[in-house]
């Protein structure tokens, strides 16, 4: 009688085979899949600091415009362009400071549109009668951004708008990315401790001068003076750039009268805030540069525009 041989063991080779294929499948699946860090646009260079500041760690917010240019009049490039298209949140001041950027939201580019200037408990001022300016307008020509009325834009300037953003920020990048809430709200919070300290420092630095009257040359400071308790006189906000006569020398002049400093701006014409100031006695300080223009973007940038700010107006306004 021949044996029975035994049954032959099911092969496992197709069992293990669906197991790594569902292994791979499940690995490939959304749901395995870490969460995408939402690609971001910001409008000018300060903003895209903070933001910056938010994100550090977990990506890199883009700016909408080349270093050094005009916030209020800009033309984005074919790239700018299409990076708004494809950002998930855009975050930028709002229509009063880039109008430019406005016409491309309202039709529709781009993600959400996150407007820091209309958040709830955002410190707002008006131009004030002075800002157009007590010194007086030395020329009125198309080429200025003349948006001396209404609501000023500018406020980024004041620390206190800037802590209040950073929670913002933080918060919409969690609803969007809600893997990396908890590092998008420590980032916030370390980034308002470093601009107490600045904020702070610059309170005792400015402390001294508060009430040596100042005139700027564009009406983009009123933040920053309010902050830390300056006293301003006026603007000088020319528009053509043009250099005044010589009677209308003399009429600012006059209007300058008591003034401890006045303050050219970057990108703006020195040269006749040094001819305004001639014979009135006060002093022409460093040139300012609100938007930071000339500085380089990045995270750093916003502590480095408030400490640049408060430390050319306190070597101006010191006792000579």
């Amino acid at each position: 009688m021949t044996p029975r041989r035994p049954a032959p063991r099911p092969a496992r080779r197709p069992a293990r085979r669906r197991a790594a294929l569902l292994a791979a499948a499940l690995a490939l699946s959304p749901l395995a899949a870490p969460a995408a860090v939402p690609e971001v646009a910001t409008d000018i260079p300060p903003v895209h600091s903070l933001v910056a500041q938010v994100m550090d760690g977990l990506g890199s917010p883009g700016l909408l415009m080349d270093q050094g240019a005009d916030a209020h009049d800009y033309q984005m490039r074919p790239s700018q362009a299409r990076a708004l298209a494809g950002a998930d949140l855009l975050f930028w001041i709002g229509p009063e400071m880039t109008p430019w950027l406005a016409r491309a939201v309202e039709g529709g580019s781009g993600g959400r549109a996150v407007a820091l200037l209309a958040a709830p408990g955002t410190t707002l001022r008006d131009f004030a009668p002075g800002d157009g300016g007590a010194a007086g307008h030395a020329g009125d020509g198309e080429g200025d951004h003349d948006h001396h009325a209404g609501t000023d834009p500018h406020a980024w300037l004041d620390a206190g708008n800037a802590a209040l953003w950073l929670e913002l920020i933080a918060a919409e990048l969690a609803a969007a990315d809600p893997a990396n809430a908890a590092a998008y709200a420590a980032n916030a919070a370390a980034a308002k401790a470093r601009i107490a300290a600045i904020d702070a420092e610059l309170a005792a630095r400015l402390a001294p001068a508060k009430d040596r009257p100042v005139v700027f040359h564009h009406a983009a400071l009123g933040y920053f003076a309010a902050r830390y308790g300056l006293t301003v006189a006026g603007s000088l906000a020319p528009g053509d750039a043009a250099a005044p006569g010589a009677a209308r020398l003399s009429e600012i002049r006059a209007a300058l009268a008591g003034v401890a400093c006045i303050f050219p701006e970057a990108e703006q014409d020195a040269g006749l805030v040094a001819a305004v100031a001639e014979g009135t006695g006060a002093r022409v300080g460093g040139a300012l540069d609100p938007e930071g223009r000339a500085l380089p973007p990045g995270p750093e940038l916003y502590g480095d525009l408030l400490r640049a700010l408060g430390q050319t107006i306190a070597d101006c306004l010191a006792p000579a």
